[in-house]
């Protein structure tokens, strides 16, 4: 490490130039160029020490580690702390450097794991099966002598190793990663059947115990594309090993020592560089030049057609279990119904101040107004009313209920010319509060309804509970016993007071 920061200071890098390109501290690279080569020589050859101030803990750190191999220095940190209230305060670093001392001293290996991982070599993919896709970033030399970071994407045909690499100056998104998959598509010509991915946020929402969710952008662009994305375990590199490798290659190979312009140079750079050496030159493992047998591999694919990509600007949106759709901090109503489960979704557009909500075959299922403000719901009335049962079906069962009633028929059809888009909500209350109410007391609700040109259901069902408890109200009464005497007999001509029917009618207008 002395000779490679001198090599590169000799270069003109400096201190924190060189600390990016080793991957070691700023303070190490200054400890290093103060050394002449004598100086390092010869403090490398004297013996490190403990420190001190935890000598008196060793035979305790020594057994922990002999019967817990597995620690790691935070723990045998804190277990200290634990059983020597007294320990006294150093770095974490100090003990760290404590722990790894006595390891070596008493040859006790970090133990990780009692079962190992075993792996096995898969054999080679069929031409056109598999791609593998991943994104890198480096910090490359500038023209001013700093360091300028750049993103990259890279897909790697697995059969053949032919490579993409598309680089841009800021972070990946969904929707430039998928710029990218063009890129890519058009440089091998055809699509993979599938193509593995990392969990990576600008693909992927959520793991969701396999049923994955992924982020709107490129769930529509892969149901719109040929090939079927899949997406591996967390924290498992290794399922996508090749192209793990190619993001390692480029940064060694094409990036290290390459001043960096802009990004539109570094892609043409890049695409040279493919032409004679990434794609050129025989590949380690399969002993084979990419190119060549992506010739071959290129007959296998399926074909990428530039104009299939989007037609139509629609985005998918999950569907809410109270059916409406978040857009904008807002929530949008949808029809009864639409929700059908977590996997739910439905396609908007925006055109013209109004928002387009569409189903998964493309047809119509609402529009509104777009709301500018925040956290508002934006309804339609229309939206609230089971539609699930069929307007037939409905009617059929209503009539078979209360067919019966004299004037029913009628009620109902004046409902039908007058109110015909309230006829669903009409029947739905009428199936759902008739039971309880005797049919005498219907009757009568219908006449008074037909009579008064009352047609609406609530109307009726409330003028038959009145009509209900009236006669529960006289059926229930009774007459107090008076006791008269002789002595005190006394004649009225008072008459109580008779209720009449235009009270009632004026109450339920």
């Amino acid at each position: 490490m002395w000779y490679k920061v001198n090599e590169l200071h000799s270069k003109g890098l400096n201190k924190s130039q060189i600390s990016v390109e080793l991957g070691i501290y700023r303070s190490t690279v200054r400890k290093y160029l103060l050394m002449d080569e004598q100086s390092f020589l010869a403090w490398i050859s004297v013996s490190q020490h403990r420190p001190k101030k935890l000598n008196e803990y060793r035979d305790y750190v020594k057994r922990t580690l002999e019967s817990h191999p597995y620690l790691s220095a935070s723990q045998v940190e804190d277990w200290l702390k634990e059983h020597y209230p007294d320990l006294p305060c150093v770095h974490s670093k100090t003990v760290y450097n404590f722990v790894e001392q006595i390891r070596k001293e008493f040859a006790i290996r970090k133990t990780t794991s009692t079962h190992p991982r075993q792996y096995e070599k898969l054999p080679e993919t069929a031409y056109g099966d598999q791609a593998q896709a991943d994104f890198g970033s480096f910090h490359m030399l500038s023209k001013d002598g700093g360091r300028r970071k750049v993103h990259f994407f890279v897909m790697l045909l697995s059969r053949s190793r032919q490579k993409f690499v598309y680089f841009q100056d800021k972070p990946f998104t969904s929707k430039s990663t998928i710029e990218a998959h063009n890129y890519a598509f058009e440089y091998f010509e055809g699509q993979p059947d599938k193509i593995v991915y990392d969990q990576d946020r600008v693909l992927m929402v959520d793991e969701n115990l396999g049923d994955l969710i992924l982020t709107r952008e490129f769930q529509l662009y892969s149901s719109q594309m040929t090939f079927t994305p899949v997406f591996c375990r967390k924290a498992d590199p290794e399922s996508k090993g090749k192209v793990e490798n190619v993001v390692g290659y480029v940064k060694k190979n094409f990036l290290r020592g390459r001043t960096c312009t802009n990004a539109q140079a570094l892609n043409e750079s890049v695409l040279e560089w493919l032409t004679r050496t990434g794609n050129g030159k025989v590949h380690a493992g399969i002993q084979k030049i990419p190119y060549h047998e992506w010739i071959i591999e290129r007959d296998y694919l399926h074909p990428y057609y530039k104009e299939s990509v989007i037609e139509d600007n629609l985005l998918p949106y999950k569907v809410r279990k109270d059916n409406t759709i978040s857009y904008k901090s807002n929530f949008y109503t949808l029809p009864l119904n639409t929700y059908k489960g977590a996997d739910t979704t439905v396609f908007l557009s925006v055109e013209n101040e109004t928002v387009y909500l569409y189903a998964s075959d493309k047809t119509l299922l609402t529009t509104h107004k777009v709301c500018n403000e925040r956290g508002c719901t934006i309804r339609n009335r229309d939206h609230s009313r089971d539609k699930s049962q069929s307007l037939t079906t409905l009617q059929s069962e209503v009539t078979e209920l209360l067919g019966n009633i004299p004037g029913f028929k009628l009620f109902v059809e004046n409902i039908f010319n007058k109110k015909q888009r309230y006829l669903r909500d009409n029947l739905i209350l009428l199936k759902n509060k008739s039971a309880g109410i005797e049919l005498p007391f219907l009757e009568r609700a219908v006449q008074f309804c037909i009579e008064n040109s009352m047609f609406n259901a609530n109307t009726l069902m409330q003028t038959a509970v009145h009509y209900q408890k009236q006669s529960q109200a006289i059926n229930t009464i009774v007459m107090p016993q008076i006791e008269i005497k002789n002595t005190l007999f006394i004649e009225s001509d008072y008459k109580p007071q008779a209720s009449k029917i235009h009270t009632y009618q004026t109450i339920m207008q």
